[in-house]
């Protein structure tokens, strides 16, 4: 006998040692739901209910069913404004993959509705990839019911893959809720005040959320096909966890812009800028209004140049000039070069108080601040154009010899 029929003995006795592998607990055990029968298949659905004073941090439920259908127009999409804030559903999926596509399914769909005097979330797993139509089949009369669906990134990723899910499984797409992304508004909000607009980041510094035991959302795929594979599913508690936390995290954010825009809360500078770039297409003057506020609180930096700007352009169009030109030296103190103010002043004063000499000026000191900020050569050449046309026009009426327009050598 040789060498490799002796280990194949010993491998075989070993096994035959070992005790035999207990069966999986029955997932809806694990997990703490139940089997429903949908009329398309049975499929798990896990239901957690909470009183509508359950606080998210500093928020409580409550507040996102407050919204009057205005400050709903403005946190949604142009032209979806649902009336009704109770009828809201709240969206996240979890999926086979991030790429989306045909060959991707959602495996977790967790939804939220107000019931009563209760939010109910309810979570439909499928326990294997032939339960979809049953999970299609539990979503359908849920999309049916709402006013609105509310998810973070589900433009680009959410809805198109259920919409591409109930295509492929022969049902009708065709929703007559509106939508409300919660990402749109968040980054008008906080585009300038953090480093990104993650759900978990607002979570954590606007809700003041720390989550515990998290599991990022990149692993769920993993843990799914590791469950397909071993039938084992206590894994998915983080899973369902994750979820649950996130539908939770978009009614708490929700409940944020509704007392936000309603100033039931104190905001910082750059809260209030976003605010302001919010409502601005909406509301110009409630708009103003907060780019007004965020100066007066402080706003630094560039989100405070960029708001001068915003401002003194609705002033230009409302030719009050006085207030335009105090924004546009405002802006021109900031640290960074930028080339706007300059110019809209100095264009100011060539063509409307026909001071040529202060914009000759003007210029001349934007152009030494923009080749000490190695600016690019568009800028230096739009500054020496207008420089040059100033010097013409001056010499024109008084004979005065501007000083020579700097170039740049390369």
């Amino acid at each position: 006998m040789s060498a490799l029929d002796d280990l194949r003995q010993v491998i075989r006795r070993i096994e035959g040692a070992r005790p035999p592998r207990p069966a999986a607990e029955p997932v809806e055990r694990v997990l703490g739901g139940e089997i429903v029968d949908t009329g398309a298949g049975s499929i798990l659905v896990v239901r957690h209910d909470y009183p509508l004073s359950h606080a998210i941090g500093r928020h409580r439920l409550h507040a996102a069913f407050a919204l009057d259908a205005d400050t709903l127009a403005v946190i949604g999409r142009p032209g979806e404004e649902p009336a009704d804030a109770t009828r809201l559903l709240f969206l996240d999926a979890e999926t086979t993959g991030l790429a989306g596509g045909t060959g991707t399914y959602a495996f977790l769909v967790g939804a939220g509705r107000v019931e009563g005097d209760r939010f109910v979330v309810r979570q439909f797993f499928m326990r294997d990839l032939d339960e979809e139509p049953a999970l299609l089949a539990a979503l359908a009369p849920l999309f049916a019911e709402a006013s609105a669906v509310v998810t973070f990134n589900g433009t680009g990723f959410d809805l198109p893959l259920l919409e591409t899910r109930f295509v492929l499984g022969r049902h009708r797409w065709t929703p007559s809720f509106a939508h409300i992304d919660l990402l749109r508004p968040a980054r008008r909000v906080w585009i300038t005040a953090m480093p990104d607009c993650r759900l978990a980041t607002l979570e954590r510094d606007v809700l003041g959320v720390e989550r515990d035991d998290d599991v990022a959302g990149a692993f769920n795929p993993a843990l799914y096909f590791q469950y397909l594979r071993t039938r084992r599913a206590q894994p998915l508690v983080r899973v369902l966890a994750h979820n649950r936390d996130d539908i939770l995290a978009l009614v708490g954010l929700l409940g944020w812009f509704s007392r936000a825009l309603d100033d039931a809360i104190d905001l910082t500078p750059h809260e209030l800028a976003g605010l302001g770039r919010l409502w601005e297409s909406r509301d110009a003057e409630r708009s103003t209004t907060y780019y007004r506020r965020a100066l007066d609180a402080g706003l630094s930096g560039m989100a405070a140049l960029w708001t001068c700007l915003r401002l003194a352009a609705w002033e230009k169009r409302r030719e009050r000039w006085d207030t335009a030109c105090a924004l546009w030296e405002n802006a021109m103190r900031c640290d960074v070069f930028d080339p706007r103010p300059w110019e809209e002043l100095a264009k100011f004063h060539e063509h409307r108080a026909r001071d040529f000499a202060t914009a000759h000026k003007l210029v001349t000191i934007a152009l030494d601040r923009a080749m000490a900020a190695m600016a690019p050569n568009r800028v230096i050449d739009d500054l020496n154009y207008r420089l040059g046309r100033l010097t013409r026009r001056i010499n024109m009426v008084g004979g005065f010899e501007g000083p020579q327009a700097p170039t740049r050598h390369s």
